[in-house]
């Protein structure tokens, strides 16, 4: 039998060639000659290196560091130019922290022969419960929409800490009593700032990860900043002591806020999300609805806004066709279209046929009205176990209902009739279905994921029809 050979590719996490292994029979020196054959029992195996793998620099190792296994390819195109931003802002935010702290010692009373350690120590202790407690209120206010609206958190998080900095760093200037307010409310801020980051950050390391990797993908994050942070107060050790009179104090705290969120904003415009919150959803239905074009998601983020009205339903020139309340209860549809009857509210006055409605609606996962009395309003109220598909057609339908209601001349009358209403839903659910249906396959070609929902910016009832 011959002897076989065989040939095995070792390959990193990224995909790159590290070794090549080949087996061959080893030669078989016969005695008392010269010629050489093939062994059928030994072999041996040559081990081939690129030259890549062979001459790496030392910067690559110290990039792989700090970098997630298996980069680029286990983090998504965008990481990369989000990382280098986000880097620049804690190198500048480090430097502007400690011009800060600076003044917070100066408030505290460091220099001042009166300051007691009680005092200080007192002053601790009412920012860190303000702080606390604005915690627990911001999570529990706006803790759903930090998900859906990261990208806007991201931002406003650093927003919130720059103000922070700027109200510790004039607390200096007033009486001790307005001191202590002000660095009590520079500690809300920062509580603020620290569960809008968070969270937040956590919601775009979930978009970064491509292979499972959440875990690391935070972890080498947090390695990035603590580096640049570093570096950021060891430049800062060299620059505050240089900084001691007010016009070189401000001048050089603003420019560097100015630098810092800056880039922050830098830093979530080039990301490209792949779910579709209110405002990219708005984006894209308007390109779907006017020219029947399937944007991707770099398209879509190229035109997206980061604060922007979540409820506003917009046109594609940028004004404001109607507002939409996503996840509302049934309450909300009896004070658009009741009266109560009764003091306490319990007996509501129709005017039409409230079942009606629901029968329009027996085969969606959604129910929708709207009322143009004042403005085009839309309801969207969601029934138990609606799917993120079933989201993103009821949105597609009320983008359309506007357009409608707007085009119509029954917005030149006082409220609308039952049958006008039920022409223009029905004509607007049977369009959304239609376009919905036929580009669903062209929208997850796109890149899009049409199974994580990013419409619900606060907890939503569901409805249970018997």
């Amino acid at each position: 039998m011959a002897a076989a050979s065989a040939t095995i590719s070792e390959l990193d996490h990224a995909g790159r060639l590290v070794a090549t292994y080949v087996q061959t029979p080893a030669p078989l020196q016969l005695e008392g000659k010269n010629d050489k054959r093939p062994s059928n029992d030994k072999w041996r195996v040559d081990v081939i290196r690129p030259e890549a793998v062979r001459y790496r620099p030392v910067w690559e190792d110290v990039l792989a560091t700090f970098m997630p296994v298996g980069y680029p390819n286990s983090v998504t195109a965008d990481y990369l130019p989000y990382q280098i931003y986000d880097s620049l802002q804690a190198f500048s935010s480090a430097i502007a922290g400690l011009i800060s702290a600076r003044a917070v010692l100066e408030g505290v009373g460091v220099g001042d022969a009166n300051a007691t350690p009680t005092a200080a120590l007192l002053l601790s202790i009412l920012q860190e419960s303000a702080g606390r407690v604005a915690t627990i209120l911001f999570a529990h206010r706006f803790g759903t929409a930090l998900e859906p609206e990261c990208k806007r958190y991201r931002l406003a998080a650093d927003v919130l800490n720059d103000t922070a900095m700027i109200v510790k760093c004039v607390s200096p200037a007033f009486p001790k009593a307005v001191r202590v307010i002000l660095l009590s409310a520079a500690s809300v801020l920062e509580a603020l700032c620290g569960v809008a980051a968070g969270s937040s950050k956590a919601s775009l390391s979930a978009h970064f990860a491509k292979q499972g990797n959440l875990g690391e993908v935070n972890a080498k994050d947090a390695s990035q900043e603590t580096v640049i942070s570093l570096m950021g107060m060891l430049a800062g050790s060299v620059i505050v002591p240089r900084v001691s009179s007010m016009w070189a104090t401000w001048t050089t705290l603003i420019f560097l806020l100015l630098v810092h969120i800056s880039t922050n904003y830098l830093a979530v415009r080039a990301v490209t999300m792949r779910c579709l919150n209110r405002h990219r959803a708005s984006i894209f239905f308007n390109r779907l609805i006017e020219q029947g074009q399937v944007l991707t998601p770099q398209e879509v983020a190229v035109q997206e806004r980061i604060f922007v009205r979540g409820s506003a339903l917009f046109a594609s020139d940028g004004h404001v066709l109607g507002a939409c309340k996503f996840g509302a209860s049934i309450q909300d549809l009896l004070r658009f279209t009741a009266q109560p009857r009764l003091e306490s509210g319990a007996s509501h006055a129709l005017n039409f046929d409230l079942s009606t409605l629901l029968n329009g609606f027996k085969d969606e996962e959604y129910i929708l009205w709207y009322s143009n009395q004042n403005a085009t309003q839309v309801l969207i109220i969601l029934k138990q176990n609606a799917v993120p598909i079933s989201h993103l057609l009821a949105w597609l339908h009320a983008s359309l209902l506007v357009r409608q209601v707007n085009a119509s001349e029954s917005r030149k009358q006082e409220g609308t009739t039952m049958d006008r209403y039920s022409d223009l839903v029905s004509r607007s659910r049977d369009m959304a279905r239609e376009l919905l249906s036929k580009h669903k396959q062209a929208i997850e070609s796109a890149g899009w994921d049409l199974n994580v929902t990013a419409l619900e910016t606060r907890p939503g009832l569901r409805a249970v029809l018997d």
